[in-house]
């Protein structure tokens, strides 16, 4: 077992570490055991450059659990001969920070040794609590590594985010997951090999698939499904499939309601509704409502879905998604998905149109670039004899006097009188629709040609 003293990155532990849980054990000692995230710690990578220097720039590291975030911090002090402090920001507040900062400076002025201060959890710290990092960072006190699963744009201070790089690392891929849980298998010193454990290829795969690439929960798992399994005659205990389905007990899926994660995913289903593929669309569905995400903000997304990528290629998708939330809101979950689910469906086949998207947006840029536009005084009600002394509503032509319900006339201001903003589209209903704006645009302006664009 290495041991580098007080200042080492791992001290001789062994009666502490036998009870420390697989994935802790099996965190990596240096750069060489660390698998996976090759673009930021590969040999080649600018990180692992800059700390054969003997140097790195603070950071903050930026991914999903299980991904090597502490770990990686852990190297860094190791590979910058640096004092390790960690901090979690659900536990700890200024004062701790200032403790830490403290420790650095002393340490710093004794023996010139630099401390690398870690934040665990970045995003849980208040603005004033991260504003309170800035000025250690910018003396160059400490190092700082802050680690966060939620993007840092929108969770950390641009003050503090603009003094550190940004580093993003990514859920774990198969083959670095199968590489994780084969050294925990066969490490006879802190892993499993003593047990003379062997994984089925099924319970290899359901490890894989349950853990998303987080390998601590797929080392925990691995764990728990080892010691439940009984040795055979020769001492080797077998784990298969449904031993790795019972150490899972009731696996969590990797979703936050206020996170990264929630809006990704709520964005695929959507976008998967306007690709029209409704098993996508069904499918992120489902990984809101199992994972435990409000229901009625699935019914909002597809609500807003039915009008901005359907609309009037299919009128009734607005009324059937708003049936769908209303149902919802009345019947609750777990019946509720299934109106949801016919609705997804629904508006995944249905034909699409964003033509009333890009009407509004069209008109909305008229509005901005000339908002003082007077209203024709033809289209102004003269409820008054000063109004109408003044040529309010003079030549206005009553619609429903013609047989067909449209007369010429003019409805914009004078300036915008060739504006053109609602575009149909040859698509379901609006097809038709289309072709009764095309008559009525004539009617409406009889010496117009053409499809003029505003």
């Amino acid at each position: 077992m290495p041991a580098d003293g007080e200042g080492g990155l791992f001290d001789d532990r062994s009666q502490v570490e036998a009870a420390m849980p697989l994935a802790a054990r099996m965190r990596p000692r240096d750069f060489g055991e660390f698998i996976g995230q090759a673009a930021v710690v590969g040999s080649e990578s600018v990180l692992r450059r800059a700390l054969a220097r003997g140097d790195s720039p603070s950071l903050i590291l930026w991914g999903p659990p299980g991904t090597g975030k502490t770990t990686l911090a852990r190297l860094i002090a190791g590979a910058l001969r640096a004092r390790f402090s960690a901090l979690s920001a659900v536990t700890s507040g200024v004062a701790d920070l200032r403790k830490e900062v403290e420790e650095a400076q002393r340490a710093l002025r004794q023996d010139g040794r630099r401390t690398v201060l870690f934040v665990d959890e970045l995003h849980r710290f208040s603005r004033a609590q991260q504003d309170a990092i800035l000025p250690h960072v910018e003396a160059g006190t400490v190092r700082f590594v802050g680690a966060t699963t939620e993007n840092p744009s929108f969770s950390v201070n641009n003050a503090l985010l603009s003094r550190c790089q940004v580093v993003a690392l990514t859920a774990l891929d198969d083959p670095s997951m199968e590489e994780i849980l084969d050294r925990a298998l066969t490490d006879g010193q802190r892993g499993l090999g003593r047990l003379s454990c062997r994984l089925t290829p099924d319970a290899r795969d359901a490890l894989i698939r349950h853990a998303g690439g987080d390998a601590r929960t797929a080392l925990n798992a691995l764990e728990l499904a080892a010691s439940a399994a009984a040795p055979d005659a020769q001492g080797e205990r077998e784990i298969d499939a449904q031993a790795v389905r019972e150490a899972y007990l009731h696996p969590a899926l990797r979703h936050d309601r206020q996170g990264d994660l929630h809006y990704d995913i709520a964005s695929a289903m959507i976008k998967s509704i306007r690709g029209s593929d409704a098993d996508a669309a069904v499918y992120w569905l489902a990984r809101l409502l199992e994972a435990g995400d409000d229901p009625l903000f699935a019914a909002r997304r597809l609500v807003i879905s039915a009008s901005e990528d359907i609309g009037l290629a299919d009128p009734q998708a607005l009324p059937l998604a708003v049936a769908a939330m209303q149902a919802t809101q009345q019947v609750g979950l777990p019946e509720a998905r299934l109106m949801l689910s016919e609705a997804t469906l629904y508006l995944a086949l249905a034909p699409k149109s964003n033509s009333s998207l890009r009407a509004y947006d069209a008109a909305q840029e008229d509005v901005h670039r000339r908002p003082g536009e007077p209203v024709p005084l033809h289209l102004r009600n003269a409820v008054t004899g000063l109004m109408r002394s003044q040529g309010y509503g003079k030549g206005y032509r009553y619609a429903h006097d013609d047989p067909d319900g449209v007369v010429a006339q003019e409805y914009l201001p004078q300036a915008l009188r060739s504006a053109r903003y609602y575009h149909p589209l040859p698509h379901g209903r609006e097809a038709e629709l289309g072709e009764r704006w095309r008559e009525v645009r004539r009617r409406i302006h009889p010496g117009e040609t053409g499809e003029e664009e505003s």
